[in-house]
């Protein structure tokens, strides 16, 4: 039995994780940060730790197993501290155990367990197709202190002094505040014109679109009624494909799951602008375990579960 498939589905929905007498996975979600070195932004995730101190049973992992294996209670329980009981002697042997997605455990000089976490997969939901990206530095200091130099070496000033001197500036400045607002007046009158323009040009446009509509319904000769049965999905648990920013992607990976035989559709834009692409619905939760743990097998590996509610 491989449990760090079963830990892997538990982290996206809850903080803690137990393995009876062995420890526990925990997770805490993080803001998004930048690599000033590197210049390279990271999205919001969950971080994953270890625990050994944890080790009381509560019933969460052996449910869960129960579940998607259609076993008892106890028999999952059993199973788990059977494996327990392999990992253990591992440990002990000075092995390293690896969790895939999750990270890797190993005994210390000491006999303490040390755990290095997995950054291959991020279990926030919520940063579901956020990947990191690199921007370029922008070096503002370097344009300011530019300016503070040319500044020393030729200062821009106006003095009292040089005012008097110069009476026609007073003349300019109203002459120029005149202008502008001369300006703005038909600046306005223009753009006022423009608008009207496009709107009887629109109407134009929906008038002539109406008369061609009319002339073509007389023209068209009676078709035979068709009836389609359509199945309309419908169901809070979906397992997700993948989240697109462009829609186009989207309909083609839609295409290309219906032609691998999935009843694949769209079930809307997140709230990072991505359309979210789905295998199907259920609206029985085992049944989309089931159906999950089938295409992380056979077809995506990355394919994973939301419970969403839909309008």
């Amino acid at each position: 039995m491989q449990l760090e498939t079963y830990i892997s589905d538990l982290l996206y929905r809850y903080e803690c994780v137990t393995i009876p007498d062995f420890g526990a996975f925990l997770t805490q979600n993080t803001s998004a940060t930048i690599d000033g070195a590197s210049n390279t932004f990271y999205a919001p995730k969950k971080m994953v730790s270890f625990n050994e101190q944890i080790q009381k049973n509560d019933g969460l992992l052996a449910h869960y197993i129960a579940d998607v294996e259609k076993i008892p209670f106890e028999t999952a329980n059993k199973k788990i501290a059977k494996r327990v009981k392999i990992l253990k002697s591992y440990l002990t042997q000075g092995e390293t155990l690896t969790f895939k997605n999750i990270g890797e455990i190993v005994f210390n000089k000491e006999g303490k367990i040390l755990f290095e976490p997995s950054y291959h997969l991020n279990y926030l939901t919520d940063s579901f197709g956020l990947s990191q990206f690199v921007s370029p530095s922008v070096n503002r200091e370097v344009y300011k202190e530019t300016v503070e130099t040319i500044e020393k070496v030729i200062p821009i000033a106006v003095t009292p002094e040089k005012r008097k001197a110069r009476p026609y500036l007073k003349y300019a400045a109203v002459a120029l505040i005149a202008l502008t607002l001369g300006g703005l007046v038909a600046s306005n009158f223009y753009v006022n014109q423009i608008e009207q323009h496009n709107q009887l040009a629109q109407e134009e446009a929906a008038q002539q679109l109406d008369t061609k509509i009319q002339q073509a319904t007389f023209n068209l000769n009676p078709l035979p009624a068709i009836t389609l049965n359509v199945t309309k999905q419908s169901g809070n648990y979906h397992i997700v494909a993948g989240a697109f920013r462009v829609e186009e992607n989207s309909d083609k990976k839609i295409a290309q799951l219906k032609a691998d035989g999935f009843s694949a559709r769209k079930i809307g834009v997140n709230k990072y602008g991505l359309h979210e692409v789905v295998y199907a619905s259920y609206e029985d939760r085992l049944e989309a375990l089931k159906a999950l743990r089938n295409i992380k097998k056979t077809h995506n590996k990355d394919a994973w579960l939301l419970v969403k509610k839909l309008n």
